[in-house]
């Protein structure tokens, strides 16, 4: 195979340059290493509950939303409250559904949930989500507890206040999942 020299300097060039295809450093990405409470466990692990928390928060504002955009019509003037069993309907709901959309992915030797309504801020530019697995059951019994712990009517109460108010009162209250936050990273015995 023979190369024109126009093509060979064109292509030896992309070498020389700063920023050419020389530069590039390869881009890796590795699966989290998950213990065996991780892999295992029926129950959320300690590290991943205030993530948890705060995906179910989202999950439970995004269906009642959903249900209230419904009834929202040019002429009703506004926000539209949900009946009672329609808003307890919705939150039963929201907890029985597949949260196929999260998973744990780990940055810098910290493993996080993550999917919809979980932003992390240290976003690597490539890296392993696992989904499925345990983590579909593990939010929906963190969503169901957290209906029996509070109940419908307060839940719906804080979402008419906003998203921010049901994640404080899901998460953020004194003995909530992310009040004081269980360190993230962990050494082994």
């Amino acid at each position: 195979m023979r190369l024109s020299l126009p093509l060979l300097l064109l292509l030896l060039g992309a070498w020389a340059i700063p920023g050419g295809l020389g530069d590039r450093t390869p881009l890796t990405a590795t699966a989290p290493q998950l213990d065996d409470e991780e892999k295992y466990s029926a129950h959320m692990p300690a590290h991943l509950r205030c993530d948890a928390c705060k995906a179910v928060a989202y999950q439970m504002w995004q269906h009642l939303a959903k249900a209230e955009a419904k009834l929202h019509t040019p002429n009703s003037g506004g926000r539209q409250k949900l009946s009672e069993s329609v808003y307890t309907d919705i939150l039963d709901k929201s907890c029985s559904q597949t949260w196929q959309g999260y998973g744990v992915r780990e940055v810098n030797q910290v493993k996080r949930l993550t999917g919809p309504g979980l932003s992390n801020q240290q976003e690597p530019s490539i890296s392993v989500m696992i989904t499925g697995g345990p983590w579909p059951t593990r939010l929906s019994r963190a969503c169901l507890h957290y209906l029996g712990e509070f109940g419908e009517d307060q839940i719906y109460e804080a979402h008419q206040q906003g998203q921010g108010a049901l994640q404080a009162l899901l998460c953020e209250d004194p003995q909530g999942a992310c009040s004081e936050e269980v360190p993230v990273t962990r050494t082994e015995l």
